[in-house]
């Protein structure tokens, strides 16, 4: 493992911007998004004539942003539409014919969905409803027909940065729909909700994305919408990170999605009062806290079924609840380094979330293997299908013969240790070059060091039921100085003397006032 200077650190870190550092004046024309301008004429026609707008949304966080920053633009503009996210349970994902059958409207517009939406189009031209389709997943060989699709995953769409996310797409066609009717709204308005549905959707935090995700957290620190106050005051935080939204706002959003329904979070965002915010912050934070039991028992069942030979992971079983089943996947993919896909089953019927690693396309390996699918859609990273119970193992044996030729590099996850960092570089002037890469997350992820046969000198237990530790740990023998090393959720019991060996973070600690440098344990090495 390489030994790093601050200066071979600060010229990896600059590697991954090749593109350099954007500013919002970068930021690609809309109107190449193919049919966004096509789409813009239509709302403003719509808005024109007086007709009923209806958006349809997502239960996912990407989702309800979307559909949240919908309802806030045409609050913005003065016009009334009418908005719904489909139930993941009743409804299923995304637009659909039922969906279509038991609204009103002249224009239905999507948000986050409905790239593969064959049977809500057909739905629509029954009705003579205008259906406009604005997406950001990966579409299928054909498309369904629509009066219009915005997409920038499309063939034919020349917008020359493609990983957006579906909010994104919603706020470029705002920008497109803002110019047709000659208003004067200011979208930079909507920066706070449209970082976080960046970083929820785990978007690469480059080019424009980073420099979006930027903006909108300073306004995060300053919005008075209520959503945002609420959060400031839950976390005690004046100023938020990328990963405070990552890890603390983004699973309590989705919870309202995955273990009921996504409207308590939609009602969340777009509260109009604190009150009504904090009312149903509380009531995301009641689901979370069942969703995270929920999760850790399914994720024990289901370690239980991985087999070591397979290549891809494919686990299923009855009474796994749907809402959780992308996080378990996510967790076998960070237990054994595969992807995996994990499979809920009701009634003869499997719905599930596929979740990857490394450089493997989970989406073009579960396409490979369509032929077993009823219904199957997403993206490099994360996916989501459906097939009957007796296709599942005809299916898990030939996704994992088609995943032998997957080279065994792709398996490596992009997140690697950068090097070694000898202690007397670890100051505060170490941690602000750090704060110049910021924000860390996707494609931009933080620094993650090595600390080779470190010892222990003391451990403390915290937690209400010491399920954290604080190690105070010495990198080198011959060194004086020590420093705090935080390990949640500790699995290995470890003792003063022992030497370990493990990968960590750096942080920067303020408590009464005092600012220290922190270590943040990633994970053990053997």
């Amino acid at each position: 493992m390489p030994k790093l200077s601050k200066a071979r650190l600060h010229e990896i870190l600059t590697q991954r911007f090749s593109t350099g550092f954007k500013k919002l004046s970068d930021i690609p024309n809309p109107a190449l998004l193919h049919d966004g301008i096509k789409s813009a004429k239509r709302i403003a026609k719509a808005i024109q004539n007086n007709e009923k707008i209806y958006i349809v949304g997502d239960y996912d966080v990407d989702g309800v942003t979307s559909t949240a920053l919908m309802i806030e633009f045409f609050k913005a503009i003065g016009y009334p539409i009418e908005a719904t996210i489909p139930n993941r349970f009743t409804d299923g994902y995304g637009v659909s014919e039922k969906i279509i059958d038991r609204i009103e409207a002249d224009l239905v517009i999507t948000v986050d969905n409905g790239i593969n939406a064959f049977g809500a189009a057909e739905a629509c031209k029954r009705r003579g409803i205008d259906l406009i389709i604005t997406d950001h997943h990966t579409p299928s060989f054909t498309l369904p027909d629509a009066y219009a699709i915005v997409d920038p995953q499309l063939e034919a769409c020349d917008y020359p940065f493609k990983s957006i996310c579906g909010a994104q797409v919603a706020w470029l066609l705002m920008g497109l729909i803002k110019k047709e009717i000659g208003s004067s709204v200011n979208l930079g308005q909507f920066m706070d909700l449209l970082c976080l549905a960046i970083i929820a959707d785990v978007m690469p935090l480059q080019d424009i994305n980073r420099t979006l995700v930027i903006k909108g957290l300073q306004q995060m620190s300053t919005s008075m919408r209520p959503c945002m106050v609420i959060i400031r005051d839950m976390l005690s935080k004046k100023i938020l990170s990328a990963e405070d939204i990552a890890f603390q706002i983004a699973p309590r959003v989705n919870s309202a999605g995955r273990m009921e329904d996504a409207s308590i979070a939609l009602e969340f965002l777009t509260a109009d009062t604190e009150a009504k915010a904090y009312k149903q912050y509380e009531l995301l934070n009641q689901l979370n806290n069942i969703r995270k039991s929920t999760e850790a028992e399914a994720t024990e069942n289901a370690i239980k079924q991985v087999h070591p030979d397979d290549n891809i992971i494919v686990v299923a079983a009855n009474g796994w609840h749907e809402g959780v089943v992308g996080i378990v996947a996510s967790r076998l993919v960070q237990r054994f380094g595969k992807p995996a896909i994990v499979l809920s089953i009701d009634k003869g019927i499997a719905k599930g979330s596929a979740r990857s690693i490394g450089n493997i396309s989970i989406y073009d390996q579960i396409k490979a293997n369509e032929s077993f699918l009823d219904k199957f859609g997403g993206h490099k990273m994360a996916a989501g299908l459906g097939l009957q119970e007796t296709s599942i193992q005809a299916f898990k044996e030939a996704i994992n013969k088609k995943a032998k030729a997957i080279p065994a590099e792709d398996y490596i996850p992009q997140e690697e240790i950068l090097g070694e960092i000898d202690s007397s570089a670890i100051d505060f002037d170490l941690l602000n070059l750090l704060d110049e890469f910021e924000p860390y997350g996707e494609a931009n992820p933080r620094p993650r060091f090595l600390a080779s046969n470190a010892q222990v000198i003391s451990v403390r237990k915290l937690g209400k039921d010491k399920e954290h530790a604080k190690i105070e740990l010495r990198l080198n023998a011959n060194d004086p100085q020590t420093y705090d090393l935080m390990y949640f959720r500790c699995e290995e019991e470890l003792k003063a003397g022992q030497e370990i060996s493990c990968s960590y973070t750096l942080n920067k600690n303020v408590f009464n006032g005092r600012t220290s440098i922190q270590f943040m344990l990633d994970r053990l090495i053997s």
